[in-house]
């Protein structure tokens, strides 16, 4: 089976690689964010035309000369190859390959899965021919468990259903769908168990490898993040608030069976489950092997700006984090078993950004052999190339070859000259990528670099090691992709160019000898290379087109003529593993057994040659420096500053009742030196001591401290230190309430309440037991959704005069609220607390203003306009009684009313229509305000408003609302005249004054009744909102001039 293509989702990178990344022309076939492959990794392979510029590993310009290589002087031969053509195939600039069986010679390929081979791809039929000439085919699935189970899934946009075979597709039978697949998963070890997630976002369940599905009572929607444990289906489930990490069982995945291991809300992006471990990168905790949740220890003054999981084989986690002070690098970490306590390993490892936005860091595994990495460091402005044996205990540049290609002394002295690698992984399977090793070919590494001071894209070479790093030699000196054949026993490679080619190069000596072999007799562009699953393929399809508009060439090649028998014992020698000499590595020495160079021998997965391990004594170096300690110039592990081993120990988690007494040495978790005398004493599990309470944290489940009024609020609370089963909990809600626990154990689903008022609370937690106790505090904000708000401003103002602005809110107390005010379109708002402010103006025209209101998440708009003169006149008008029984209360109508009243006014005073303004005021009883402004003639306002006073006394001023109903309107005694100087003028008799604080008090009962009445009524209705839709009175207004 041909290793896939698809991109690894992030939370799980491929094996042996950091580089998490979508290669050059490959698609992205996982078709949900975060969706898991639905097959096996081994199973398919996306294939992409060659664009008409292609791209080499380190973007280098080639010349025209067609397969040139430094070794073509060599004899050529030729191979046992054939060649087939996907007619009527041309418009499809990708293919797709899949192999089913184990050991199996049937693959399909072509776009849609058009074509389908039975003798490992000499020839091809249509597959359509077996399936339905008119099926339209979209996916293939095949069972990981039992490879000769194949799912095909048809186009949902023509029909949706499934064709299901038992037999490696000889024969299909289908089974409708209820509902259309986004993506598949199969189970890890039942081989009939699917979950199925579906374009609406709903989870399905198959234990009969899809002939029936049952929707799953989960009680929320996947947010495209489904992952499999053991026999425990693990679902990321979305709400409305964020997300949760949340479990149940496949057989019974219902409300109350579901399981939340971390409380709160987390990022969609920050969950990742690997291996034994759950981690919530955004908030830095882990579980480990499905135990509650801890916050990762690193060093104490590590702030990462991101957290990168590269790995966790061996039951230990390894991380890059980027620190508060780094850009384009990242630092290393290691942690002990439980992922909790974490030392670093390497500092400053390069990082660049993937195509799809994902990081890429710049370190490798050696697959093969335990602890062997590689890494590209950044020391003194230059990317250097760095390996370890011992998992990151100790690092060293990589020796250069001793001789060039053509046999001269290289001169490369460390530490000013060394080899320095690309490690950029290809996830597409048809090429090698810039480095390539594998599990069963131990020793073996194949990269592309360049011997220097620094690594750099200029004059890139191939390179191999046979001994895991110690000795390298140059094998090629352009760019060439190198695939293992016969688990290792041999290596082909193909020259990385954008031009056809007829040659592949074949070597059964690890890169000592290459021989340059024709596969086809026609130049042919190559689109990839594949084979059969694993390593030990002995038949290679080599995909290509003869030119950009030809159709797909399929020219399989056929290796096992090469080999004569079964590989013997007296064919393969034995290599010790050394690091400059120390055999004694990880604390074992390890022995390898490789094929002779002269053996031409079939190497088979079954006659892997054992490897033998023999302990080694412990000694210093299989100890690394322990959590909160750092290694020294003599090697020996001391405190960091921030570090005090005396002590009580931090760590002794709540939920147990021992910890580790640290020493400042710990052995590594892969190393299996025998203890000895002169052994360093790892850290040692002790009682832990009884201590009173600290670390408590309280906080809501949403991770917000706002809450909506009405809705249960579930608070969080957690204790660092303090044994569980003795310490008391005690949480007052801040509104009169509060609630006690005799111990934590009962509190770890969180504790829920309701606030009945809108407010700002203070809530508290109290820790407490024989030995003392801890107290932290939360202010939190109840509020309403706020609706709307509504600006209040006069619509005439005199210049450099004082002018109320303020705002009406509905509902009327939603809680804390933010003003923002904008006037005369400045760019910087003035930010207030209050609902209004008082400000002037220093030029006449008119004056935009613009306010909004911030209440939790929602944030509404108004505006007006204000019109300012340097004098004007006014009166207040009253109206018919009647026309208060018809006043909604809304602005819209009272807009309305100022036209209508405006236009009638013109009517019967011919006072011209730009120098009338009407306003009428919200509430009641109904009143309005009517405004005389200057016109183009100077000593006109007195007269006008003069004519306008006689209009209102005489009644000729009204309007009719309906049919039948004419509404008067009145002038009251004047509130302000203004004359065109600008001074107040005052006609007020006694007679006047009386009459007006009469009507202020009339208009004051009748308003107190009216709300009274309102009141009543709205605490009658079953609202729980009821607090909300009562109106308050403005705050004291804040006071700004603007110039």
């Amino acid at each position: 089976v041909a290793a896939s293509a698809s991109v690894t989702s992030q939370q799980h990178p491929p094996p042996h690689s950091t580089h998490r990344r979508v290669p050059h022309g490959v698609e992205h076939t996982n078709r949900a964010q975060g969706e898991h492959n639905a097959v096996s990794e081994d199973d398919h392979t996306v294939i992409t035309r060659r664009r008409k510029r292609s791209e080499t590993w380190s973007e280098l310009q080639w010349n025209s000369k067609e397969d040139t290589s430094s070794l073509s002087g060599q004899t050529e031969f030729k191979l046992t190859s054939t060649s087939f053509a996907l007619t009527g195939d041309s418009a499809h600039n990708q293919a797709m390959v899949h192999w089913s069986g184990q050991n199996s010679s049937v693959s399909m390929m072509g776009r849609s899965f058009q074509f389908l081979s039975t003798d490992y791809g000499t020839t091809y039929e249509k597959l359509n021919e077996r399936v339905g000439l008119k099926t339209i085919l979209s996916y293939l699935y095949v069972s990981p468990n039992n490879k000769r189970k194949i799912m095909l899934l048809t186009d949902p946009e023509v029909e949706s259903s499934l064709l299901i075979s038992a037999d490696e597709g000889a024969s299909y039978r289908r089974h409708s769908l209820g509902f259309d697949i986004l993506s598949l998963l199969f189970h890890p070890e039942q081989e009939d168990w699917i979950l199925a997630y579906s374009h609406d976002q709903k989870l399905y369940v198959s234990v009969e490898f899809g002939r029936r599905w049952q929707l799953t009572q989960y009680g929320g929607h996947a947010e495209g993040y489904i992952c499999v444990y053991i026999f425990i289906y693990e679902l990321f489930l979305h709400f409305t608030a964020g997300s949760q990490y949340i479990t149940c069982k496949l057989q019974n995945c219902s409300e109350g069976n579901k399981g939340k291991p971390f409380p709160g809300f987390i990022r969609p992006d920050s969950l990742v489950v690997q291996d034994q471990y759950v981690f919530i990168q955004s908030v830095h905790y882990v579980s480990y092997k499905r135990n509650p949740f801890y916050p990762m220890k690193l060093p104490k003054y590590t702030l990462p700006k991101d957290l990168q999981i590269i790995s966790t084989d061996d039951n230990q986690v390894v991380t890059a984090i980027q620190d508060w002070h780094q850009n384009d690098s990242y630092n290393l970490y290691t942690s002990e078993q439980g992922g909790l306590f974490f030392t670093l390993v390497l500092e400053n490892v390069v990082s660049s950004g993937g195509p799809e936005g994902n990081v890429m860091i710049d370190l490798y595994e050696v697959a093969g052999i335990k602890g062997v990495f590689l890494s590209n460091k950044v020391v003194d402005g230059q990317v250097r190339t760095y390996i370890t044996y011992n998992k990151g205990r100790d690092w060293q540049l990589l020796q250069a070859p001793a001789r060039d290609l053509q046999g001269n002394t290289v001169y490369c002295e460390q530490p000013f000259c060394s080899l320095h690698l690309h490690l950029h992984v290809s996830e597409n399977p048809y090429t090698s990528g810039n480095i390539v090793s594998k599990d069963s070919a131990p020793g073996i590494i194949i990269a592309s670099g360049v011997m220097g001071p620094e690594l750099t894209s200029n004059n890139v070479s191939i390179f191999i090691t046979s001994d895991a790093g110690n000795t390298w030699r140059e094998v090629f000196e352009e760019e060439y992709s190198v695939l293992f054949l016969n688990q290792g026993g041999a290596l082909v490679a193909i020259r990385h160019t954008p031009l056809p080619i007829r040659h592949i190069w074949l070597s059964f000596d690890e890169g000592q000898r290459w021989d340059q072999y024709s596969f086809t007799s026609s130049p042919l562009y190559v689109d990839g290379v594949l084979g059969e699953p694993g390593e030990d393929t002995l038949i290679m399809t080599i995909f290509g087109h003869f030119s950009h508009r030809s159709e797909w060439q399929l020219v399989k090649i056929d290796f096992r003529s090469f080999f004569s028998h079964r590989c013997q014992p007296d064919d393969y020698l034995t290599w010790q593993l050394h690091n400059e000499g120390e055999v004694c590595i990880m604390g074992v020495k390890r022995t390898f057994q490789k094929l002779k160079g002269s053996a031409r021998c079939v190497k088979t997965r079954d006659q892997q040659r054992a490897r033998d391990s023999v302990p080694c004594p412990c000694t210093e170096a299989d100890f690394e420096c322990d959590y909160g300690f750092e290694r020294g110039t003599d090697g020996s592990c001391s405190p960091t500053f921030w570090f005090v081993p005396t002590a009580a120990s931090r760590d002794c988690p709540v939920t147990t009742e021992s910890y580790l007494n640290r020493t400042g040495y710990r052995r590594a978790l892969s190393n299996n030196c025998t203890v000895g005398g002169g052994a360093r004493p790892g850290p040692r599990r002790q009682r832990c001591p009884s201590s009173a309470p600290r670390g408590l944290q309280l906080l809501t489940m949403e991770q917000t401290l706002v809450a909506p009024l009405g809705n249960n609020v579930t608070l969080l609370v957690f204790l660092e230190e303090g044994a569980s089963a003795t310490t008391s909990i005690t949480v007052d809600f801040g509104d009169g309430t509060a609630v006690s626990y005799a111990n934590t154990s009962s509190i770890e689903d969180g504790i829920r309440h309701m606030y009945n008022r809108v407010g700002i609370y203070h809530v508290s937690a109290m820790a407490r037991n024989h030995l003392g106790s801890d107290r932290v505090t939360l202010f939190l904000h109840v509020s309403c959704e706020l609706e709307r708000v509504r600006l209040l401003a006069p619509p005439v103002a005199l210049k450099n005069r004082a002018v109320n602005l303020s705002t009406v809110l509905e509902p009327g107390n939603v809680g804390a609220v933010t003003y923002y005010w904008w006037l005369d379109n400045k760019t910087e708002p003035v930010v207030t607390l209050d609902a209004g402010i008082s400000c002037s103006f220093s030029r006449e025209g008119l004056h935009n203003v613009v306010v909004q209101a911030s209440a939790g998440n929602t944030v509404h708009q108004d505006q007006g306009t204000v019109a300012v003169y340097e004098s004007f006149r006014s009166n207040v008008l009253a109206f018919s009684p009647y026309l208060d029984e018809l006043n909604p209360g809304v602005a819209e109508w009272r807009e309305d009313i100022s036209r209508v009243v405006k236009t009638s006014v013109i009517q019967a005073t011919g006072i011209r229509r730009e120098q009338v303004l009407v306003s009428v005021f919200p509430g009641l009883p109904t009143a309005a305000e009517v405004f005389i402004v200057p016109g183009d003639g100077s000593g006109e306002g007195k007269s006008l408003f003069q004519v306008l006073m006689s209009a209102l006394n005489q009644d000729l001023i009204k309007f009719s609302l309906r049919p039948g109903v004419l509404i008067n309107v009145y002038a009251t005694p004047p509130l302000v005249d203004l004359s065109e100087s600008g001074i107040y003028n005052h006609h007020h008799s006694g007679a006047a004054v009386i009459m007006l604080v009469s009507i202020a008090l009339m208009c004051l009962v009748v308003f107190a009744i009216y709300k009274f009445k309102r009141y009543s009524h709205l605490m009658r209705q079953p609202n729980p909102y009821t607090t909300c839709r009562v109106s308050v009175s403005a705050p004291d207004l804040f006071h700004c001039s603007f110039r």
